[in-house]
């Protein structure tokens, strides 16, 4: 199993702890110098606020565990594509690489302006796709 793939399990693993918690199953992981440094899953409904998506809190994890506001020489490994306020986020934290697993046809930022990233960020989709979208696609099934 490649890096990608193996961090990618451990974002699949925070989206499962989020379908636990009765949330949107995504899942995020931030990773430095081979090393987690940062984890989160959807807690919207817990915190009741519309910005506790994944990604924002493995930022936030992932900031503090460097003592730093931003993420160079690291990857953030998500579960579903970001929408344009984490794009944003990770911009502003200048994450050096994006990877994640399923496109989000309706939500994702590259829908909407794909310049949202900074311009040194990589980004690599579809890793573990079919995982990762039926995941969300089975919990808002049941939701219905």
């Amino acid at each position: 199993m490649d890096a990608d793939e193996r961090y990618m399990r451990e974002a699949i693993a925070e989206a499962k702890a989020a379908l636990a918690e009765e949330e949107i199953p995504i899942g995020a992981v931030v990773v430095c110098k081979g090393r987690i440094i940062g984890k989160g899953h959807n807690m919207v409904e817990r915190l009741h606020d519309a910005t506790a998506h994944a990604e924002m809190i493995a930022i936030t994890a992932a900031t503090e565990a460097l003592g730093g506001k931003y993420l160079q020489d690291c990857t953030l490994y998500v579960t579903v594509e970001p929408c344009p306020m984490c794009a944003a986020a990770l911009n502003w934290s200048q994450v050096s690489r994006i990877v994640y697993g399923a496109p989000d046809p309706r939500r994702g930022y590259s829908l909407y302006t794909p310049s949202l990233l900074h311009p040194r960020t990589e980004t690599a989709g579809g890793v573990l796709a079919e995982e990762c979208g039926t995941l969300v696609s089975e919990y808002l099934k049941s939701k219905r």
